[in-house]
């Protein structure tokens, strides 16, 4: 074990780059995850209060902790998360560090909120061959934004996409005939080289992906982002009566439990169904 002697806010600083670096590299983490990584440790060092001895390094996180105690509970457990992540590395590399001020915040479980299947057709026939194509593609596939932007040609076959998701994780999708049809003719039009999606011979960046999107929804008044058509996904195959463990395999969660939250979501509609359309609930009984 390295002697913490010469810890310092500096070579934390040091080690940071070398962390992301490490994310990057043997993670698969996104450039907008490796970003808000970065931010967090970087506002962290300026407050942290860092006490040592000949064997351990102690940080009080606290400083820190009452300097974001006003944001939202999620931002400040993703900052937490970050900081975690980021002081095990360095104890995985030698440096015995205990934290302090480290427990973790309560944020309130919600529900994903998809967009109807009624609100996609209407977007799809009010969008041209393009935005159509980016739709369906996260909507019949259950993709992240950076998966699609990911998707190089040599991953499409006949009937299976081959998705790269987080921490370089790869599941097959099977395609539907319709989007397989779709795909025949967007490479028929466009003639990429290498990903599916590109600009100029360069892969099409995840903002004009997601741009794409959103203009396609606004011009029928809604705003959607493309997590929520992920969410739709989701929804619909449980809604379907898919099983959960296919569902969480389709959508490359690491664990069902994230899986599971979308069951809820399913009994939460089937109830505001209920309530809509039975004859009894719209009387006093």
């Amino acid at each position: 074990m390295k002697s913490s002697k010469n810890f310092s806010k500096k070579l934390a600083n040091t080690k940071r780059v070398e962390f992301l670096d490490f994310l990057a590299k043997f993670k698969g983490y996104s450039d907008l995850t490796l970003k808000t990584y970065d931010e967090a440790i970087q506002e962290a060092l300026r407050f942290i209060e860092i006490e040592q001895n000949a064997q351990t390094t102690t940080i009080d996180l606290m400083p820190y902790r009452l300097h974001i105690a006003e944001k939202n509970p999620k931002t400040v457990a993703k900052k937490l998360s970050a900081l975690r992540s980021f002081f095990d590395y360095l104890n995985d590399n030698g440096y015995h560090v205990v934290l302090l001020g480290d427990e973790s915040v309560k944020v309130p479980k919600t529900l994903p909120k998809p967009i109807s299947h009624k609100h996609i057709e209407e977007a799809l026939q009010n969008a041209d061959f393009e935005a159509r194509f980016v739709v369906v593609m996260i909507y019949t596939l259950g993709l992240r934004i950076s998966e699609l932007a990911d998707i190089r040609l040599e991953d499409i076959s006949e009937e299976w996409v081959r998705i790269r998701g987080k921490g370089n994780k790869q599941r097959d999708v099977p395609l539907l005939e319709g989007t397989k049809e779709m795909i025949e003719q967007f490479l028929e039009k466009k003639h990429p080289k290498r990903y599916l999606f590109e600009k100029n011979g360069e892969k099409l960046s995840q903002n004009s992906l997601r741009y794409i999107i959103n203009k396609t929804f606004a011009k029928i008044g809604l705003k959607v982002t493309p997590h929520q058509l992920r969410h739709s996904f989701a929804t619909s195959l449980l809604n379907g009566g898919a099983a959960i463990a296919d569902v969480s395999e389709l959508m490359g969660h690491a664990s069902m439990a994230t899986t599971q939250i979308y069951t809820k979501l399913a009994s939460s509609l089937k109830k505001e169904n209920y309530l809509k359309s039975h004859p009894l609930c719209s009387k006093e009984v």
